[in-house]
């Protein structure tokens, strides 16, 4: 399935062409509470929908559950919507996603998240435009659902929205703190999906665009942000995601979400707390611990491209640069720092050790493993 992306100055006209040729009798307008003023999304919206019926959601904690999602499906039925237009950062854009689908598929909601039914390529349709540049969640085909703190992806090609908008100036008014944590998520989204198992050409070419654009932009856009750094964030966070659609993710984001459902550590700032160490790891890859089919060359050459993309020669100088980046944009790197002790680590193996993401992972990784990179987080 393809996917209409607009990125040029004419995004009012644009979004006023789609509604005209969908003609919906009434929108479904999904967004954050805050952030939909924020940005500037409102006045934007305030001047198209004029012609239009519409109704806002944004009823919704900031991690996208189930019992959230339930609502807005109910609310869109109830409602009559059939069109929907979501603006907001990863969360609201993963519910809208959700909604769009699940309304079309009968049955118990909770046996699609667990895969125990698949979803069917019926959708409302929908534009999706981000406010901030870290999970590209604008152009992919899953979305990220919470059942009892544990982390589902609700996978299937209609997910993918039918159209995305980019347009920096939704960014422009994004703190210094959420835009560390939503670029670094966009960076490590980068990695992860050029070492992946199920990368490939195309999905690497993504990669090393998004990885080159986050590391020459990154912290300007958090330290001191211009119009530059700020579209080219918000471009590295999209081909991130475009890569991520394509690779999936790795043990990373794995050991990221028990970080986030418990601790309440951020996302993007929970991936980043152990991507630098898996640098380490993966790069020591050897013949009885390669996990990507196309053998160990192939994964050792990806390292390689890794380690030239951030101007260095070995894997060591890697992670402390990824570290080097963290402190200068403001993120702590020690788990201890973040309120969690040793204790906690139990924790996060038993829940962080999602046997599907750790597959994706170029080296074969145990828990006892994953234990000993975050004792020297800790």
């Amino acid at each position: 399935m393809k996917q209409n992306i607009i990125k040029d100055a004419d995004y009012i006209n644009k979004l006023a062409a789609i509604l005209n040729k969908h003609h919906p009798d009434k929108i479904l307008l999904i967004t954050g509470k805050k952030s939909y003023s924020a940005s500037g999304a409102e006045d934007l919206i305030n001047k198209i929908f004029k012609d239009y019926n519409y109704s806002r959601f944004y009823d919704f904690k900031k991690n996208p559950r189930l019992v959230d999602i339930k609502k807005g499906v109910e609310k869109l039925k109830k409602e009559n919507c059939d069109f929907i237009l979501g603006i907001g950062g990863g969360s609201v854009i993963d519910i809208a996603k959700a909604i769009s689908v699940l309304s079309c598929n009968k049955g118990n909601a909770e046996d699609y998240v667990k895969g125990r039914k698949k979803l069917n390529n019926k959708k409302i349709p929908s534009v999706m435009i981000p406010t901030t540049a870290g999970t590209g969640s604008e152009s992919t085909h899953f979305s990220v659902v919470y059942i009892d703190k544990i982390k589902y992806s609700l996978a299937g090609t209609a997910i993918l929205p039918d159209y995305a908008i980019l347009n920096h100036n939704f960014t422009n008014g994004l703190s210094p703190q959420i835009t560390a944590y939503s670029g670094m998520d966009a960076l490590c989204q980068g990695i992860e999906s050029l070492w992946s198992v199920n990368s490939t050409e195309e999905s690497r070419k993504f990669s090393h665009t998004a990885i080159n654009l986050a590391i020459s932009s990154l912290e300007k856009a958090v330290n001191d942000p211009d119009k530059q750094s700020r579209k080219k964030m918000l471009l590295a966070a999209n081909l991130a995601g475009k890569a991520i659609n394509i690779a999936k993710t790795t043990a990373a984001h794995a050991i990221s979400y028990p970080f986030t459902s418990y601790f309440n550590i951020p996302h993007g700032h929970a991936v980043a707390l152990t991507l630098p160490y898996f640098i380490e790891f993966n790069n020591a890859v050897n013949a009885s611990s390669v996990q990507d089919a196309r053998g160990l060359l192939f994964v050792q050459k990806r390292m390689k491209e890794l380690i030239k993309l951030f101007e260095c020669t070995t894997a060591l100088g890697t992670k402390n640069r990824i570290i080097e980046i963290m402190k200068n944009i403001g993120l702590e790197t020690s788990l201890r720092n973040l309120g969690l002790s040793e204790k906690d680590l139990d924790l996060i193996v038993k829940i962080g050790f999602n046997p599907q993401r750790v597959k994706n992972n170029p080296r074969i990784i145990t828990e006892s493993q994953l234990r000993i990179i975050l004792e020297k987080i800790i």
